[in-house]
This record gives C-alpha cells, structure tokens and sequence, in this order.
C-alpha cells in the first residue's frame, strides 16, 4: 500500500492516459474499419483489392511495427508532425497522437472483418430487394446491411475494443505515458515487483471487465431476429 500511496496521482494519471487512447482510437478505427468493410464488399474490384490488401498487410504486421514506423517513419522520416511545433509539450503531445494514429490503423483491420462478417449474416434476399428497389450500393449499405450489421456484431466489436485497451500497452515503446510506460519505472525503482504488477493488472481489469458485461448486455439486448 506504501507503493500505491506513493505513486498514486501517477497510476490514475497513467491510466486516464490509457483511458484516452482506448477512446481516441477506437473512435478512429470505428470509422476506418467500416470504410475498409465497405470497400471489401464493394462491386468495385479496385476498391475490394484495396480492402483486402489493406487488412492482409496491416493484420499480420506487429503492432509493435505500425507504432515504431508511426514515430520514426511518419514523424522522424516523413516530418510528418500532428502538432505545433512550437508548443512546449510538442514532443508528448506528438507521441500521443501518433500512437492513436497507429492503433486506430491495426485495429480497424480487426473492425472491418468484424463488420464484414456482419454484414454476411444479413439475409442475400434483402441486399437483392433494395437493388430492385434502385438502390445503389452505398444506399443499400447505409440503410440495410450495416444497421442489422452493427446489431449482430455488438458482442465481437466488445472483444475488439477490449484487445484494444490492452494493446494500449504497445505505446510505451515510443514514450507513451500510460500505464505500462509506468509500471515499467515503478519496477526499475522497486524490488516489490508482485505489488506492482498486481495493482496494474487489478487496473486493466477494472477497465475491461465492464466492457465486456456492457458489450455482452448490449449484444443480447439489440440482437436481431432470424
């Protein structure tokens, strides 16, 4: 408890920290990955090939990989910045938002089957009932498949963003300070490493397991009928 009582402000800022990047990234790959579905299930082939080899690459590429080529391709390489310059916390600010920028990439790939999959579940005689009502694909997927889509993929999309609050961890390796950043230093200053690991694990914990009683209620709740 010595420990805890010591580092205290530390651990919730750590985890608040976490807690944005979870946010700020599943935001984004929400939308990334419904983009990434759409195109995977578009009559386009250029637009389908696009899809595919996006999620191929991107899903079978280490996360570790995407948040280094994030910090030293995009920023470093590129001079790419996503800050002022100017700003007196540019350095912390630009790692942050690099890091949502890389888990928001390789999670979209996991959100865009997720969707896909969704959208399979949707009978074929409804896809082929809009067309004949002159639907044009992109009315089709707004107003048919994706809204029974969403429905029947609530409890995977949970699992998806739950993977995601612990993939936060990865972005300590470019200075990130989240909770595992932390821990890290915690561990390099102590020798009580069981209090340290069990107060960072009771603290994913306490982060994912509403998730997914929440995601699990919503999943049975909005279930669709077959």
């Amino acid at each position: 408890m010595e420990i805890f009582t010591e580092y205290r402000a530390q651990i919730f800022e750590a985890f608040w920290t976490t807690i944005q990047l979870t946010i700020y990234s599943a935001v984004g790959a929400l939308v990334l990955g419904t983009v990434l579905a759409g195109m995977r299930l578009s009559p386009v082939p250029m637009l389908s090939w696009l899809g595919t080899a996006y999620v191929n690459i991107v899903r079978n590429t280490p996360l570790t990989l995407i948040i280094l080529f994030c910090s030293f391709g995009v920023s470093q390489t590129l001079g790419i910045t996503l800050v002022d310059p100017q700003s007196s916390t540019s350095i912390e600010d630009s790692n942050f938002r690099l890091a949502v920028l890389g888990l928001t990439v390789y999670t979209a790939s996991f959100v865009c089957e997720t969707v896909r999959s969704g959208v399979n579940t949707v009978p074929l005689g409804q896809a082929e009932a809009a067309r004949s009502l002159g639907l044009t694909f992109a009315q089709n997927l707004r107003m048919i498949l994706l809204p029974q889509a969403f429905r029947a993929v609530v409890i995977p999309l949970g699992s998806v963003l739950i993977a995601l609050t612990k993939n936060t961890t990865i972005a300590s390796a470019i200075g990130v300070a989240e909770a595992a950043l932390l821990m890290k230093e915690m561990i390099e200053n102590t020798a009580a490493l069981l209090v340290v690991g069990s107060i960072f694990a009771l603290g994913f914990v306490i982060l994912t397991l509403p998730l997914g009683l929440v995601f699990g209620w919503l999943g049975k709740r909005l279930a669709v009928a077959r």
